[in-house]
């Protein structure tokens, strides 16, 4: 136990601590047992590790422990617990914990055995928290962390650091907003930048090897986790590649299920149960109307990858402008909203408001005498009445 308390005080104070998530701040850390789910690279052991530094004693009461560690060969998590808290543990936590095949069992009994203890986990998003082997959801309070928003983004590369705004201030107000924003940057050439590789913090270390670092992160996800976590045969994961880059050169995406079931070699039904997994693996996004659930073999109206850096990794020149419009602006909006497909428009949401997304050229015909219709336009810097900069949306967190 000396020695993994020894390693866990190095990788604390080894984090750096000039920037934090949006997300920080959002989780109530007094529950007892909290997950934080996101996808590969977007710096869950980051957050936690600055929270430990930031607001936790730093003695033997807190450990931090990667479920990969060698600990857990001949040991498991029951053993940690046990051990930790008879030296006067308080604060455990576990990174990367879809890499322990027993954590939903073995979790449920350390909450239940050690009333003292709390403990912080961070998870593959693609992991099924609530459908582990042992019911965790009267216990576990869980937090998702998204990619960098485009403001994050700013923050982390120029060191301007600027606010966000919720969706409704970004719509009464996003004059005098855009307005504060532009006077201390120019917003659509760092919009361009962040397009091409803001969403995750691995333009730190440079941007030329910014795209092989994406496409290693997918096949990791891919060849890694999926098999891992959903048992999925090996031979299939080449099909699931095919399919992503569909989705990546698409107008954005219309799918037509058999079509692809066919192009595929894969039935119908594993084609929509495919596409769940990397919904769950936070590769794609699909968008359904508001009317129709989210059962697994629903067909979804569009198909989006995730963020914009994965169609600029996948795609490369072949990224469709349109595509990567909407793309961004799901991704951003639907960190804390619910978007739904639109008939009238592109994006519905809340159940209230109308978003048709394009160029600066683009009309409001689409949604004329609608209420709670707006257009939101790329290439410009401010807006008026209803029509919004579609970099703007990057502050919503």
């Amino acid at each position: 136990m000396e020695d993994l308390l020894i390693e866990s005080q190095q990788r604390v104070n080894n984090t750096p601590n000039y920037f934090k998530r949006y997300l920080l701040d959002k989780v109530n850390w007094n529950n007892r047992l909290i997950a934080i789910k996101g996808a590969r690279g977007v710096g869950k052991t980051t957050l936690i590790l600055q929270y430990i530094a930031q607001r936790l004693p730093q003695d033997h009461t807190v450990l931090y422990i990667s479920l990969d560690h060698l600990y857990f060969y001949s040991h498991n998590l029951i053993d940690l617990a046990d051990e930790f808290v008879k030296n006067s543990g308080r604060y455990l936590f576990l990174d990367e914990i879809h890499k322990y095949s027993n954590w939903s069992r073995e979790l449920k009994l350390i909450y239940d055995k050690y009333p003292g203890l709390q403990v912080v986990f961070t998870s593959s998003s693609i992991l099924e928290i609530y459908k582990g082997e042992s019911d965790l959801s009267r216990r576990l309070v869980s937090y998702n962390l998204n990619e960098l928003s485009f403001r994050e983004f700013i923050e982390l590369e120029s060191k301007i650091k600027l606010p966000s705004f919720s969706l409704k201030e970004i719509l009464n107000n996003h004059t005098d907003i855009s307005s504060e924003i532009l006077a201390k940057l120019k917003p659509l050439f760092e919009f361009k930048k962040y397009l091409k590789h803001g969403a995750y913090p691995y333009f730190i270390e440079g941007i030329d090897e910014y795209d092989e670092k994406m496409i290693n992160t997918i096949n990791l996800i891919l060849e890694t986790d999926l098999p891992a976590v959903h048992k999925i045969d090996y031979a299939l994961i080449g099909k699931i590649k095919k399919l992503l880059y569909a989705v990546s050169t698409s107008v954005p995406f219309k799918p037509n299920i058999s079509k692809l079931s066919e192009r595929t070699g894969v039935t119908r039904p594993t084609l929509l149960l495919f596409l769940n997994y990397l919904e769950k693996s936070l590769l794609i996004k699909q968008l359904r109307t508001e009317n129709i659930g989210i059962s697994i073999m629903s067909k979804p109206e569009k198909l989006y990858l995730h963020n914009t850096n994965l169609i600029f990794s996948i795609a490369k020149e072949n990224a469709n402008t349109g595509n990567v419009r909407e793309t961004f602006f799901i991704n951003q909006i639907s960190n804390d909203h619910r978007v739904n497909y639109s008939k009238i428009a592109d994006f519905f949401i809340d159940n209230k408001y109308i978003f048709e997304v394009g160029g600066k050229s683009k009309s409001q015909k689409q949604i004329k005498n609608i209420p709670n219709a707006y257009v939101i336009k790329d290439d410009i810097e401010s807006g008026i009445k209803n029509i919004i900069p579609l970099w703007l949306f990057g502050f919503l967190y």
